[in-house]
């Protein structure tokens, strides 16, 4: 086992100790002042030169290493759920109706715990490390107003890396899944407004149905994906909210429907909102009434450089062990933010799995009982830790 990863193994206990601070004290979307101010008070501790208030309340952390050499950057997301906790656990969140339900808890004391481990050998390293800390990957998104914000630069970041903890795939906890190219699906959404003419429930004759056309609409987008998608191309279209109406005897005059669609490929993506568009019309028109579509492109598909990630798969194997990483067959049609610094510059993003069923921790993402095993928190860092340290010393 390498220096780093004993390192790693030292400070268990503290990545602990602040995963379960951030646990108790969710903060949702953009709204993270007192996450970031913990991060930005930890990193400033450690010596980092430290930017905040990026994007937002994102927060940046620059360790400077002691010989001139290239960027590499650390992202972890901040921000919690807007779930009631239900985990019975002693440090559950002190806020009903704020979770963290995904893991950045875990995420942000993964990064926090890598820059001490790195901060204590500075001179050594032959480059910088950028952490860079972002809120709203849950919704609206911080990932790229911190980009704009010139997160990777100043100076210029040439690779980055980050990881999700969880139960995505079903490995055995501690083990990590890599992917080269598409690994998460982009994630658009829209919403659909059918204008038809109201009336009288028994009277259905005099009236333009909008109920009965947002029905026969959302059946219509089915087809999309099974007669309009090559059926080897992953895609998904689906309807999650449908509102109209409001006695049980009146026909509604307007249906409103919002959805996601999700896609593993950039030129299929491009291609959804003419489909739905086209499907949505065809069917509103021949039934007699109005529609409108709003399709909001959310993130893009994040796909992992190969080189990167045959690196950082070969680093892996090296800190845990062979049997530990495991190449994973498909990918998930989830989204994540991370997908714009990847669109960015070249890297990687990994799955460390933290599920644990001899524990009772089985419970997927965004589930008001989802809790990760923290005896993989070590290896987190370890991860961070020997990939920054090797692929810098590569470039030097």
């Amino acid at each position: 086992m390498s220096f780093l990863a004993e390192e790693a193994r030292r400070v268990q206990s503290r990545l602990v100790q602040w995963r379960r601070h951030l646990h108790q004290n969710p903060e949702i979307g953009t709204e993270v002042p007192q996450t970031a101010a913990f991060v930005a008070g930890r990193l400033r501790e450690m010596g980092l030169a430290v930017r905040d208030g990026v994007g937002g309340l994102g927060v940046v952390g620059l360790l400077e290493g002691g010989h001139t050499g290239p960027t590499l950057a650390i992202r972890a997301d901040m921000d919690a759920l807007k779930v009631t906790e239900e985990t019975g656990l002693p440090f559950a969140s002190k806020h009903p109706g704020r979770m963290h339900a995904c893991g950045h808890d875990g995420h942000t004391a993964i990064a926090l715990g890598t820059a001490e481990i790195l901060a204590s050998h500075r001179e050594q390293l032959q480059g910088n490390v950028k952490f860079i800390f972002q809120p709203a990957e849950e919704g609206p998104g911080g990932a790229k107003p911190m980009i704009q914000d010139g997160a990777l630069l100043n100076p210029k970041v040439d690779a980055v890396i980050g990881l999700h903890l969880g139960v995505i795939w079903d490995l055995p906890p501690g083990t990590v899944g890599v992917r080269s190219g598409p690994m998460m699906a982009s994630t658009d959404r829209v919403e659909i407004t059918i204008k038809g003419k109201g009336g009288h429930g028994a009277m259905p004759h005099q009236t333009v149905d909008a109920v009965a056309i947002g029905a026969q609409v959302v059946t219509a987008l089915q087809t999309i994906v099974s007669r309009r998608v090559d059926p080897l191309e992953p895609a998904v279209v689906t309807i999650g909210s449908f509102h109209a109406g409001t006695a049980f005897n009146v026909i509604a005059d307007t249906a409103v429907m919002q959805g996601t669609v999700r896609c593993l490929r950039e030129s299929l993506r491009q291609r959804m909102p003419e489909h739905i568009e086209r499907m949505v019309q065809g069917v509103a028109t021949g039934m007699g009434a109005e529609a409108s579509l709003n399709y909001r492109p959310g993130h893009p598909v994040l796909e992992n450089d190969p080189e990167f990630t045959a690196f950082f798969a070969g680093v892996a194997k090296e800190v845990l062990g062979e049997g530990k990483v495991v190449t994973l067959s498909q990918p998930t049609m989830g989204g994540e933010d991370m997908s714009y610094f990847l669109n960015e510059v070249p890297g990687t993003y990994f799955f460390l799995a933290s599920g644990n069923p001899a524990k009772g921790i089985v419970y997927p993402h965004h589930h008001p009982r989802f809790d990760i095993d923290e005896d993989v928190l070590w290896m987190g860092v370890a991860l961070f830790a020997e990939a920054a340290w090797r692929w810098l010393d590569n470039q030097a």
